[in-house]
């Protein structure tokens, strides 16, 4: 039995996968994906050898990918947004024995030698996967230094899926929609393996548009996975057309992740939906660590307890544990379980920064815990913890409360060296259009809401936040400038 997709041949005609127009049923995948298998396999290639595939949004993507999976092959995604010298990197890092693509003529001046994904063919034996086989080398956004490999297991995938299945109660009677790529934990698996674990249909939109989204529950979606942009283009969408809110309003359940979702957005959606968005945290090396339950409260801001099998903990600076539970003291988070990466690719060194011997991983994260392990998340370790004036302020904390301010757009805070304070809280602001609000008006909103310690010094209106090919602030660069 495959330790990851034991059952998918069982949906038989009911539609398992659609992109677009283009529909696959549960049988027809399981067929289309073994004979993918064993077609490589008759080639030469072994199980654990790796398969680099081009994450466009077709059918044949993900049927190359479940077909891998399979067989035992390893699957390298690769972001059709990457760069000529990020790609370069990947390359050689992953040093995959086939590059694969739905359309090889889109991509055959990157990587020559690119091979087409045929969907059809005879199937054949495959081979016995263990639990503890690589599934996945994911790599990193890179924003400290080139990307690395995250090698993810099937035990790692299926642990972590099964978790979030009892959590949402996600089951084979519901229809799940995204427009999130191939290439990440999200879209790849939580999307797409989750719902082929759990039985349940997957509707991938090949481009994310509001009006797509509504269809899509027209149709008898139940389910959405997107980030924070994305709710936020939905919730100007229905109050633009509030008649497109019906399929959509009786959605079973609506998770957003990646990034925090606003507290101002989760009222305006709330309002506009007549329920409340759950979120959830995790990360590439750990896969989703916490998230707020179909059956718990949808509290706003936090990212809800610890999944089933999930040990969290918070560390300080020395990752000695800390005992507080007052959703105040901040620490480091740390995990352990099942959903704990194997390790970065080719990086005995960097495993071993973030791992240590009893199986706790340092994700760099800041948070507070509340009483009833209801977690908050603040910002990282790096670049988000801020210490002024003798106290330590989670840069995410200020730029969540910049955000309830109505021209705010988007925020982003750093601290900057100060010889008084330590450091001084610095604030980066992209106003809404049509607006200019006062750098007083500004801090004086902050310090209203939060500690007077936590206010920015100085706020800097901006066009726009600089950002990487993945979509996060690049902070270094705003600490520089200011």
């Amino acid at each position: 039995m495959h330790p990851l997709l034991p059952t998918l041949d069982a949906g038989g005609e009911r539609t398992a996968l659609r992109i677009g127009n283009d529909t696959l049923s549960f049988a027809a995948l399981a067929a289309a994906a073994d004979a993918h298998g064993a077609r490589l396999l008759a080639s030469g290639l072994r199980p654990g050898d790796r398969v680099a595939v081009w994450a466009l949004p077709e059918l044949a993507t993900a049927m190359a990918m479940v077909g891998n999976a399979r067989a035992g092959l390893v699957t390298v995604p690769l972001n059709p947004a990457l760069g000529e010298k990020e790609l370069a990197h990947v390359l050689a890092d992953a040093a995959p024995q086939r590059i694969l693509a739905a359309r090889p003529a889109a991509v055959v001046e990157r990587t020559p030698g690119v091979e087409p994904i045929g969907i059809g063919g005879a199937g054949g034996a495959l081979p016995v996967v263990e639990p503890d086989a690589p599934l996945l080398v994911l790599y990193t956004s890179g924003t400290t230094g080139a990307p690395k490999g995250a090698i993810l297991t099937h035990r790692n995938a299926a642990s972590n899926l099964d978790a979030l299945a009892e959590a949402w109660a996600w089951t084979g009677s519901d229809v799940l929609v995204h427009a999130l790529p191939l290439f990440h934990v999200h879209g790849l698996v939580l999307g797409l393996f989750g719902s082929l674990r759990v039985g349940s249909s997957l509707r991938i939109l090949p481009k994310f548009s509001p009006e797509a989204v509504c269809a899509a529950f027209d149709e008898g979606a139940t389910m959405l996975f997107a980030v924070p942009t994305m709710y936020h283009r939905i919730a100007e969408h229905l109050e633009a057309v509030p008649a497109a809110a019906g399929g959509i309003s009786r959605a079973r359940l609506l998770v957003s992740g990646s990034a925090a979702l606003p507290v101002r957005e989760h009222e305006r959606l709330a309002a506009l939906l007549g329920q409340r968005v759950v979120e959830r945290y995790g990360m590439t090396e750990t896969l989703i660590n916490c998230a707020i339950r179909a059956d718990g409260e949808r509290r706003a801001g936090t990212v809800g307890p610890a999944l089933a099998g999930v040990e969290l903990r918070l560390v300080d600076d020395e990752r000695r544990p800390l005992d507080a539970a007052d959703d105040a003291t901040i620490g480091e988070i740390a995990v352990r379980g099942p959903n704990v990466f194997a390790g970065y690719l080719n990086r005995p060194d960097a495993t071993a920064a973030v791992l240590d011997e009893e199986g706790w991983f340092y994700t760099g994260d800041l948070a507070t815990r509340a009483p009833d392990g209801y977690v908050r998340i603040v910002g990282r370790r790096a670049t988000d913890l801020i210490k002024t004036g003798g106290y330590k302020v989670g840069a995410g904390e200020v730029e969540a409360a910049l955000l309830e301010h109505p021209a705010v757009r988007e925020a982003a805070v750093v601290g900057v060296e100060d010889e008084d304070l330590g450091e001084r809280i610095v604030a980066f602001v992209v106003p809404r259009e049509g607006t200019a609000p006062e750098a007083k008006a500004l801090i004086d909103h902050v310090a209203a809401l939060l500690a007077p310690h936590k206010r920015p010094r100085a706020v800097h209106l901006v066009e726009a936040l600089p950002r990487n090919a993945m979509g996060k602030v690049l902070k270094k660069a705003l600490r520089a400038q200011a």
